[in-house]
């Protein structure tokens, strides 16, 4: 089953987010499935219908 179009809230989805396009600005939407904070930085599991991406973030330096 191919997943809906991208829109408002939506650029990519997980299974776009390849190695080759780690430059491009990306928006995705999906539920976090797991939250692990490491001191300095925290990692975020997203997940969509397609798959999973990892963000990593430090909190000090997010909006």
């Amino acid at each position: 089953m191919k997943p809906p179009r991208p829109n408002a809230y939506r650029t990519a989805w997980a299974e776009e987010a390849r190695p080759d396009r780690v430059d491009e600005e990306m928006r995705v939407a999906g539920w976090v499935h797991r939250r692990r904070d490491h001191g300095g930085l925290v990692f975020i599991d997203l997940r969509d219908r397609t798959g999973l991406l990892q963000l990593v973030f430090d909190p000090d330096e997010a909006p």
